[in-house]
Formats: structure tokens, C-alpha cells, sequence
């Protein structure tokens, strides 16, 4: 044989073999357990929705799911750890809508329509405005006229700058023309503990004052999703009183981008079921949390969608200027 036609037939018989090793690895995923990184501290409402999804992945993966919370940075901190890990199946995370915001703002080197595998879209949030039960302010109006009556001076914590409960309370202040001053924390849950030991005057956050407004101990003065909540329905949405915001900032499950197919369909047949399991339904139900399941392909469009809507959100809201300011 030839020399060059040798190297050639090897060459292809090489390459031939190497693909088909990968076959067989993807046909095999998963053979070891799986990191989940989880970009919000854990006991906060997205972490408890997370671990009951994981659980319920774990089934038909055949394999656990370790969670990791890597919080920081409005969500960001986590997310950039998933997105630059290998993209082999065996690193996974949740992916906080807001990357379609801090990517244009570029507070996180990441683009969400190249970095990306999109494996589900699960579940939305049910975020509000909760004040202490002590507190003066009965209503999202009374809450209104004393920040108008003392411009900057009512204080309101938040999962991070830039984050959805910042940008929500942000466009609403907005809209009712009024000045508040922002406190930042690293999650919704030191933000909540800060709001019970009284050194913040409310907290926009999803549903971690759930508990706590059941209890009695918080007043919740608006929910910012389309429809009143389930859990309280006396509770009249930002929209219904008289502010036109609306914010559900659903969360959703991805990779690093160049995931192998097989690889990233037995994710997304194993996320979708898991989606539809009694244990997630069950944790969604326990925060309020509306399932909002769609699978990669549609997943993608929808942050595709949500990417355009930011760049017009940045310009009205001047976010660039609110994030130097810090």
C-alpha cells in the first residue's frame, strides 16, 4: 500500500474510532454524579426549587446531583463558574434570567446567546414588596407617600444590583415617581433576615417572606407577577394598583456551550421530567412559584426574547449609571 493511502486509511480509521469512543462515553453519561451549581445562597427560594429538581433528576439520570451554591454577584458568580467549566455533562447550573441584563451592562463576561447550552426552562418566581407587620405603612400606597414625603430616605434590600428584584423595585419607583435607597445583599435570604431584625424598611424579593407574612410577622404590600398569587390572593399586584410592572424572571437549566448531543438530550429528557415530578410541583407550590416549564430549543428563543427587552430596560431605567453609582 501506498504510503500516503497507509496514512490516509489510518488516519480515517483513527479518527473513525475516536468518534465512536465518544458515542459510546455519551451513551454511557451519566457515570458519575453530576455538580449542580446553584448561584444563590443556600435556604433562599431558588436553592429550595433547585435541590427538589435535582432530586427528581437524579431518577432517571441514574446518578445523584450535588449541589454547589456559589453566590455572589447578583447570580453572576455561579453562573460564570458553570459557563467556563468542561462542557462534558458532568457540570450543570441554574441559569438566573438577569445574565440577558448584567451581559449588557458587562458585569459578567458571558454572552448568553453563545456561551450557553439551554437544557429547560422550569419555573417562574413570585417576587414582592414586604414590609414589617410593626411597620407604619398598611398599603403599597401609604409605603408611596412616605417615600414621597422624604425623598432617598425609606431603605429596601434586594437579592444584588442589577438583579430582578433591584430592577423590578427600580421600575416601579419609577413609575410612581418616587426615590428609594437600595441595599444590596449577595441573596434574598440575608436581605429577609436583615428586614426581621429591622434594619432595612422593606424587602423586594421572590417568595422568601412567604413564611414569615403567613406568620404574621411581615406585611406583603404587592406582588409583581400578571395574576394575584395562590397563596395570597388579597394581595393586589403592582399592576392592579395603578404601576405598570410586571416581573417573573423564570429560572432555568443550563451548560457550558459544546455540550455533545446525546449528551444534552439525556439532560433535557431528565430535566422535563423531573419538571413534571410531584417533588418539584410540590417545592414550586410551597414558595408560590408558577411552573413555567419549556424545553432547550424554545428555552433559548424565549432568552433570546428577554435579551431584547433588556437593552431597551437599560436605556429607560439608566442602569449603567445606577450600577456606578453602586
Amino acid at each position: 500500500m501506498h504510503a500516503n493511502r497507509r496514512q490516509f486509511v489510518l488516519g480515517s480509521l483513527g479518527t473513525a474510532l475516536l468518534a465512536a469512543t465518544a458515542r459510546s462515553r455519551a451513551s454511557a453519561y451519566p457515570e458519575r454524579p453530576i455538580t449542580f451549581i446553584c448561584p444563590w445562597p443556600a435556604g433562599g427560594t431558588a436553592d429550595i426549587t433547585m435541590r427538589a429538581l435535582c432530586l427528581a433528576a437524579a431518577k432517571p439520570l441514574g446518578q445523584t446531583l450535588v449541589v454547589e451554591n456559589k453566590a455572589g454577584a447578583s447570580g453572576m458568580l455561579g453562573l460564570k463558574a458553570m459557563a467556563t467549566a468542561k462542557p462534558d455533562g458532568y457540570t450543570i447550573g441554574q441559569i438566573p434570567i438577569s445574565v440577558t441584563r448584567f451581559a449588557q451592562l458587562g458585569t459578567v463576561q458571558i454572552d448568553p446567546l453563545k456561551d450557553l447550552s439551554f437544557i429547560a426552562r422550569t419555573s417562574g418566581q413570585t417576587f414582592g414588596v414586604a414590609v414589617r407587620s410593626d411597620s407604619p405603612w398598611q398599603t403599597l400606597k401609604e409605603f408611596v407617600a412616605a417615600a414621597k414625603a422624604a425623598p432617598g430616605r425609606l431603605t429596601y434590600g434586594s437579592a444584588g444590583i442589577g438583579g430582578a428584584t433591584h430592577v423590578g423595585m427600580e421600575e416601579f419607583a419609577l413609575a410612581a415617581g418616587i426615590q428609594l435607597n437600595h441595599v444590596p445583599y449577595k441573596g434574598g435570604a440575608p436581605a429577609l433576615q436583615d428586614l426581621l431584625g429591622g434594619q432595612i424598611d422593606a424587602l423586594a424579593d421572590s417568595s422568601s417572606w412567604a413564611p414569615h407574612v403567613k406568620s404574621g410577622k411581615l406585611r406583603l404590600l404587592a406582588t409583581w407577577g400578571e395574576q394575584r398569587t395562590h397563596d395570597f390572593p388579597e394581595v393586589p399586584t403592582l399592576r392592579e394598583q395603578g404601576f405598570d410592572v410586571v416581573v417573573d424572571a423564570p429560572n432555568g437549566i443550563g451548560a457550558p456551550k459544546g455540550l455533545d448531543a446525546a449528551v444534552a438530550r439525556r439532560l433535557r429528557e431528565a430535566f422535563k421530567a423531573a419538571a413534571a415530578s410531584p417533588e418539584f410541583i410540590a417545592a414550586c407550590d410551597r414558595i408560590d412559584a408558577p411552573p413555567m416549564y419549556l424545553d432547550g430549543p424554545e428555552y433559548e428563543k424565549y432568552v433570546a426574547a428577554v435579551y431584547r427587552k433588556e437593552t431597551q430596560l437599560i436605556e429607560r431605567l439608566k442602569l449603567k449609571e445606577l450600577m456606578a453609582k453602586g
